[in-house]
């Protein structure tokens, strides 16, 4: 995981239009980063929908969301065209990115064990460095939680 007060890793995803979308180009905007499993599961679904509906509130703190699973493109279309969607995902099929930021780890379900992400969510200030990290998000409350804590840190 990567630590608060650490300079963010760089990337270069495409997003649900196959736009690439580089970390460079957000530089002097908040960016709330977020990694989800995958698309049109009930966790997944209920967050992204929430972030959606925050959208607002999130636009008046000068931040953009950003949400990242291995999906690819054409799922996330998909996603947001289903739940009618007004954030912004990215596509890390290889998951280079989730492994750069330490949310690609092993995990158990049912006594299996497997590569998979941590539901993970990053606050990245305009100059690009990490100032709050949730690790092992419960998407109950979630969204609130990261609006309080952007407004916190903005102060």
């Amino acid at each position: 995981m990567i630590e608060v007060n650490a300079k963010a890793p760089e990337f270069c995803l495409p997003n649900q239009d196959d736009v690439e979308i580089c970390s460079r180009d957000l530089k002097g905007k908040w960016v709330v980063l977020y990694f989800y499993p995958r698309d049109n599961t009930p966790g997944c679904t209920t967050e992204a929908c929430e972030f959606t509906e925050a959208l607002p509130d999130f636009a008046d703190l000068d931040a953009i969301i950003l949400g990242v699973s291995a999906d690819t493109t054409k799922k996330h279309r998909n996603f947001i065209e289903k739940r009618d969607l007004g954030i912004t995902l990215l596509s890390d099929e290889d998951t280079k990115m989730m492994q750069e930021y330490g949310v690609w780890q092993l995990k158990k379900n049912y006594g299996k064990e497997y590569m998979g992400i941590v539901r993970t969510t990053y606050i990245i200030d305009p100059q690009g460095v990490v100032k709050a990290v949730f690790e092992k998000v419960r998407v109950k409350g979630h969204v609130e939680k990261v609006k309080e804590t952007l407004a916190e840190l903005q102060k």
